[in-house]
Formats: structure tokens, sequence, C-alpha cells
């Protein structure tokens, strides 16, 4: 800590890291908007992610979590054609596919057996041919034969979508969902909540307004969620930092989020590299950067920040472990829109997450979709 303090005075952001040790986090002092945008700017990245790390130890410790998961990406069929994306095909694609209920029981069930998960993350895309119904099914299934395993499921835009088909408010589609058995929601669909952004990237898809509406009305009606950012595209440094400070806004009115993931685009077999809009991911150093920062700005209002290793790999996970991220996301089984870009195996156990973190020195805490600690690993 002393030292940190010394290397400070060095800085181009220390008043900022100083405000941020000092506590300040939800009162008329908490950062803004400038020093996000002098945060992202600055050079210090080891030492913002210092600053981070102290911050993070100082609600965890050396403790870590994760959450033994399912992935379920129920559908590709998608008709706002993202040009991030490369897990959708358009209706009657000869690619498409539509996981019938049954199936999706059947491989909810089979994962509960072979790996005891505690969540199913429930995506897909935003296909015009699916009702309500649809999703009340499978989740009034999945609680009926295991009480205890939480859904945390459909995106705002995939809310959206389901609100269209069934020509209703968004409101009453949450609400119907809930009493199916909805625990929480995910966050994407965000991607940077900036309308520019999004005309270039995914034209089709909800606005901004629209996500974080939907957001608040989830979150009015006890449905909890974690944010995202997908960054690393076509967006400026002020179009990111405006994102983050939305969901901050948000938080403040609603306390809704219970954790935050900003995850970097991969161009690889998306549109936006076909038309050499983006070449390159953004690389490593940008995520342990924005991992600090999320630490950093998001203090006192989400408490829990993700380390993306399914973006970056397992070693750039760990060192986020150091960089402010407390929680290492879930164990994956069957994901495929991150797989669609080829950019790294998806498929990841509970042992070597756990041997993950033991091997930075950390402790490894099995969770719920709540961030509840179920236990710990010796």
């Amino acid at each position: 800590m002393s030292n940190t303090l010394i290397s400070l005075a060095k800085s181009d952001v220390e008043d900022i890291l100083i405000k941020a040790l000092d506590g300040k986090g939800k009162g008329d002092e908490s950062l803004g908007y400038d020093e996000c945008i002098r945060l992202m700017r600055s050079k210090d990245a080891n030492l913002i992610g210092k600053v981070a790390n102290i911050l993070k130890e100082r609600l965890y410790d050396k403790t870590v979590s994760f959450i033994n998961n399912l992935i379920l990406n129920y559908t590709n069929v998608c008709i706002t054609y993202c040009k991030f994306c490369a897990f959708y095909r358009p209706p009657g694609h000869p690619e498409g596919y539509t996981v019938s209920i049954d199936e999706c029981i059947r491989r909810v069930g089979l994962a509960r057996e072979l790996f005891n998960i505690r969540q199913v993350l429930m995506q897909g895309g935003h296909n015009p041919d699916l009702g309500i119904e649809y999703y009340e099914s499978i989740f009034k299934a999945i609680k009926t034969r295991f009480p205890d395993l939480a859904i945390h499921a459909l995106s705002p835009s995939e809310l959206d979508m389901i609100a269209r088909v069934e020509r209703s408010s968004t409101r009453e589609v949450l609400s119907r969902l809930k009493d199916a058995g909805l625990d929480s929601i995910p966050g994407g669909g965000a991607e940077i909540l900036d309308d520019e952004v999004k005309r270039v990237i995914s034209p089709l898809k909800i606005s901004s307004d629209g996500w974080l509406r939907i957001m608040e009305e989830a979150h009015r009606l006890g449905i909890r969620a974690s944010a995202t950012m997908m960054y690393g595209h076509v967006e400026s440094i002020e179009q990111r930092a405006r994102s983050l400070m939305r969901i901050i806004e948000l938080q403040r009115r609603t306390n809704g989020f219970i954790a935050f993931i900003p995850w970097n685009f991969e161009p690889n077999n998306t549109e936006l590299k076909r038309a050499g809009v983006v070449k390159y991911s953004s690389g490593g150093m940008e995520l342990l950067k924005m991992i600090s920062i999320s630490r950093i700005m998001l203090n006192g209002l989400i408490d829990h920040i993700q380390s993306s290793w399914l973006t970056n790999g397992i070693g750039m996970a760990q060192l986020a472990l150091h960089y402010g991220a407390d929680d290492f996301g879930g164990t994956l089984h069957g994901e495929e829109v991150v797989s669609a870009t080829g950019a790294r195996a998806t498929t990841l156990t509970q042992e070597r997450i756990v041997k993950a973190i033991k091997q930075v020195g950390m402790k490894a805490a099995e969770r719920d979709n709540m961030y509840n600690i179920i236990r710990y690993f010796d």
C-alpha cells in the first residue's frame, strides 16, 4: 500500500486514484465522466491496476468466485444481423437451428448430473418464430425438476424481440417470465450504449435507451442483472466512457446490477473484419486496463467484476485477478457464440478454474447466481 502511494505522486491520474482509495463512491464526490476519460487515456495501466486490486481486496481479500454453469444457446436464427457476430444465421439458412423444448430440458438435466451446475445461462438469436410460451415452458420444466437451479436468461435485446413477437410490453414479458422461473438476466445487447456506435455495428438491434429501459423494468420487478460492455471495435474513448456512465446512472437509481463484465470484441469471422473495419482484437493489456477502470469507477456501486476469460484466455483472466476482478465467471459447457469466431476452445471445467485461481495465489470459491458463496476449495 505504501509503495503504491509513493508511486501515485508521479501519476497523471494521482488525484483520481487517491479519491478512489479514500472510498468515494455513491456520494457527491463520486467519480464521474471526466475522471473516467482521464483513466482511459492514462498510460499508467499498472498503477491503475494496483489501486483497483487494493479496492478488490478490501472487499474479498484473496477470494475469487466462480459458478458451475451451463450455456444454453437455444437458437442461432436471428434477424438483427449484427456485424460483430459470427454466431447468427438468417431465417431459412441451412445452418440455422432452434433447440426443442425437450432437448433443452435434456441438456440441462445431463449437465446437472455430470457437473452439478448451479445456473443455466440461456441466450440465443432474435428469432421471430419463438413466442413467449417457448421460454415459459422451458423455465417451468427446469424449475419443476430442479427448483434450486438458477435461470439466468434472455438479454434485453432478446426480451425486446419476444415482446415484438407477442405484441406486448417488455414489462409484461418480464413479469410472465419471472412467474415461470426467471431469476436474473444477462447484460447482452449493451455492447456500447451509444447509438452512433450501434448504427455501425448493430443497426437493427435495440437502442441504448431501450436496453436501459428494459433493465430498469427488470430491476423494478425484483429481477437482478449483470451489465456488460463489449469494447474494442469502432467506439471512441468518449463513447466507451459514456456507456459506463449510463450504467452507473441506472445503478444509482435501482441498485439492480450485481456484476459488470467488460470484454473485448473478437473480430474473427465477423462482417466487421471482412469489411476491414476492425482487423485485430484490442489485446490483453486493454482488458486489464478496462477491468481496473471498471473496479475504480464502480467502487461502492457494483461489487463484482468478472475476469472475462472467454475472449482473452485463462492466462489473461489470471492476470485480471490482480487488476480488480474478483470473479472468474462460470464453467462453460456448450457455448457457441464466442466459439463461432474460432478464437479459442470454450469449454472450461470446475477443476481447471480452481487450478487457475490457486496458481496465482488466491482462494477459489464456488458461488450461486447471486454471488453467495457455496463452498471454498482448500
